[in-house]
């Protein structure tokens, strides 16, 4: 089995992936975005070219993260793996369940619809509007609608400070997503879930001097055992959002409400594995030859 690895470049990600490959006897390449043609008309029942000349067709594609780029090369992208998946080329995850997780409103609508306890959220394109969500919901957390990892968020509870970070985010026509901070006791939950099952699970703390519980940030983790209410709460999040292979977020309140904060359906997960021990790119690679041969 030849598995085409979309990715910006390569790195532990991509040599895990290809490493847990070729355990099994299978072949992974990692691609670049930039290097995806489609070939339409003039006589071609249309095609679209993933690995370089000269390579077979891959078996299936696990599109590893979505790089930045113009908004039509994204799309682009994003519309390749449309049709790939639509021309029974098994996709991983799926281009509709990158496209509800990528997208912080996207994915709170997903779950809130789904009866899914997320944090209380504003999203709008008005000042005016976010100015009076930051009024009305107290102390929260300002967030990219695109980002990972940490980056990009802002803890407001003053509205003259949030006049401050807001006002200069109306000249990028941006759109503001105000969400309502959890009190909580300093940690939450990457709940790691692949093909239906929940294989790991970490509480993470924040770094010193920091509020964001990150690992790439410099937060701590290690690994717990879930309840079973935990990781059937997970399961339910990546469920809805249609992703074979998720991180998910948990947050619990101290009030003892557990929220759903974010399902990731391009996570990383060198913390979680370094701290749990758990192979997780061999749960990828088995998703995969599941997915060719069924």
């Amino acid at each position: 089995m030849h598995v085409a690895i979309l990715s910006a470049r390569n790195g532990w990600h991509t040599d895990e992936l290809c490493r847990a490959l070729a355990d099994r006897g299978h072949r992974g390449e990692v691609v670049p975005y930039e290097s995806l043609r489609a070939r339409l008309g003039g006589g071609s029942a249309g095609r679209v070219q993933v690995v370089p000349d000269g390579s077979p067709a891959p078996d299936a594609i696990l599109a590893r993260i979505i790089p930045n780029g113009s908004l039509e090369q994204i799309i682009f992208r994003v519309d390749v793996l449309h049709w790939l998946e639509n021309r029974g080329v098994p996709v991983v995850n799926s281009p509709s369940a990158i496209e509800r997780s990528v997208d912080k409103f996207y994915t709170s609508a997903i779950l809130h619809d789904a009866g899914i306890a997320t944090p209380e959220t504003v999203v709008c394109e008005d000042f005016a509007t976010a100015m009076a969500a930051v009024r009305e919901l107290g102390e929260v957390i300002v967030k990219p609608l695109f980002g990972s990892m940490g980056h990009g968020l802002v803890k407001i509870s003053d509205p003259d400070v949030a006049f401050r970070v807001l006002r200069p985010l109306e000249q990028t026509r941006t759109v503001y997503y105000v969400q309502r901070v959890i009190d909580h006791d300093g940690c939450d939950i990457r709940v790691f879930v692949v093909a239906g099952q929940v294989i790991g699970a970490i509480e993470r703390r924040a770094a010193a001097g920091d509020w964001r519980t990150n690992v790439s940030r410099g937060g701590t983790a290690r690994a717990i055992e879930l309840a079973d209410g935990d990781g059937q709460l997970a399961l339910r999040a990546a469920a809805s959002v249609g992703a074979d292979y998720a991180g998910v977020d948990l947050l619990r309140s101290r009030d003892g409400v557990l929220y759903v904060i974010e399902v990731n359906g391009i996570p990383g997960w060198q913390g979680l594995q370094h701290a749990t021990g758990v192979d997780v790119a061999s749960h990828i690679a088995d998703l995969l030859v599941a997915r060719v041969h069924s």
